[in-house]
């Protein structure tokens, strides 16, 4: 039974879909007019862990992640860079898959964008003014907050509270434009020069905020199950999806909203974003850190916890990473030379007990920290196993499955020690014939070859094996 923090009720509940086995998720994607950043990165990493992790329990997931290719920060970026605004979108779209595709971040089963439903956007707002949610002025549509009775619910803000920040953030003319200042825009009438759509409320392009509303409920329906974002998207961005989707469809939006922590960094744990120009891309990060650490590194903190971007965190992953790679190289290289029978029954209640630890740390609102915990024991099981004088193919082979079936979840790929390169093969036969002869200096010159070629050699009492740094 998985139990998940509610954002919106402000506690764990249990997780019941609204089909059995299926799962309709939403979550939030990037504006794409620059590369990602680590924080970035944060966001899809922790939702693709919970994404598998529903699929290891058995769950089928629909997952959309919309792309939002029309907004100020592109037409800024395009009028820089002297590109038109689909050229840049298209440019950091191609950016952002390739970036994510090397921190093995599964693609979601949409990824639609703004440009592709701006019939459904016009249509919707239409329906808002038709019901009295919004109205126009000035060339704007403009969403009466106050109206929708539980607007701040998700953010827990009072009414009040968020109309005295709202008329601190307003301009004179937005404050001539406004019935009040909690309303926000579903419409922007154009620029001179700027990108724009025909609309009945003239020409002009999307608010932020209607564009998720309405690729949520056309890919996903009226209520979906889940939502997803960062923690600064809960006021205004999600509280306003709420309010505009509700209005128009009179059904609840999303039965369960979860906000992933930020990734701080420095002393004072500040968090990272482009605005505060602190930020780390992804792209230049993976010229350095080989992006399965990077990886290992988000996924394995809880997705509500905030993650602290250091180099001693990276290389603490790096060691951690090693290590699990290892327990798998260790069952791989046994099976060259096991024996045949029957899965050990003491090996296999032992992996089992651990399994149900694993799924019960998960099951407890996806704690992935409490998770790899038992990785590591399960680790300690494999090498206790690799390291057996007798052991048969079918348990190292059922452990290397389960063991390989777990971390997955957390989007780590294990390398196999049954591809070798028969040049190496080769290099450590002469290496031990060496040995063997008492030839020390000959050997000790084999080793520093190889591992001038990246080839890493470890003598054990089963023999010699190696792997690549």
């Amino acid at each position: 039974m998985i139990q998940l923090y509610n954002t919106l009720t402000k506690k764990k509940e249990e997780f019941v879909p609204m089909q059995p086995g299926k799962v309709r998720m939403y979550v939030c994607g990037p504006t794409v007019y620059n590369y990602i950043h680590i924080g970035n990165a944060r966001s899809a990493i922790a939702f693709d862990t919970v994404r598998r992790y529903l699929e290891y329990r058995g769950y089928q997931v629909k997952y959309v992640s919309n792309f939002t290719d029309v907004d100020d920060k592109i037409i800024k970026a395009s009028q820089k860079m002297g590109l038109t605004v689909p050229e840049v979108t298209e440019k950091f779209i191609k950016a952002f898959y390739a970036d994510t595709d090397a921190l093995n971040v599964k693609r979601a089963n949409l990824n639609p964008r703004v440009m592709d439903n701006m019939d459904g956007i016009i249509e919707f707002v239409k329906v808002l003014v038709d019901k009295g949610y919004a109205y126009e002025s000035g060339g704007d549509v403009y969403y009466r907050a106050r109206k929708f009775k539980r607007y701040g619910l998700l953010s827990g803000q009072s009414v009040n509270d968020l109309e005295q920040g709202a008329s601190a953030r307003l301009s004179v003319e937005d404050q001539a434009k406004k019935e009040d200042p909690l309303d926000f825009a579903v419409w922007k009438s154009a620029k001179t020069g700027e990108i724009a759509w025909d609309s009945p409320f003239g020409k002009g392009r999307p608010g932020w905020h209607i564009e998720c509303s309405v690729m949520a409920t056309k890919y996903l329906g009226d209520t979906i199950d889940i939502h997803g974002g960062g923690q600064d998207l809960e006021f205004p961005h999600h509280e306003n999806e709420i309010a505009q989707s509700e209005a128009k469809t009179g059904k609840k939006f999303a039965n369960y909203w979860m906000h992933n922590g930020f990734v701080t960094i420095g002393e004072e744990d500040e968090k990272m974003s482009k605005s505060l120009g602190n930020f780390v891309t992804v792209r230049d990060l993976l010229k350095e850190v080989d992006p399965q650490i990077v990886r290992f590194f988000m996924a394995t903190t809880q997705y509500r916890r905030p993650i602290r971007y250091t180099s001693a965190n990276l290389d603490e992953a790096k060691t951690n990473l090693e290590r699990i790679q290892t327990a798998a190289t260790n069952i791989g290289y046994r099976l060259q030379d096991a024996k045949q029978g029957a899965v050990d029954p003491t090996v296999q209640k032992e992996f089992q007990d651990h399994e149900a630890e694993f799924e019960a740390a998960m099951d407890d609102d996806f704690n992935a920290q409490n998770g790899i915990a038992v990785v590591y024991e399960l680790v300690k099981q494999l090498n206790i196993y690799a390291a057996k004088e007798e052991v048969t193919a079918t348990t190292l082979q059922y452990l290397l499955d389960g063991f390989e079936k777990i971390v997955g979840v957390f989007g780590i790929k294990l390398k196999h020690a049954d591809i070798l390169d028969d040049e190496v093969e080769t290099k450590i036969e002469q290496r031990n014939a060496a040995r063997k002869n008492k030839d020390f200096a000959l050997s000790d010159q084999i080793r520093d070859e190889l591992k001038e070629q990246g080839i890493i050699l470890e003598d054990t009492p089963q023999g010699t094996r190696w792997k690549r740094e």
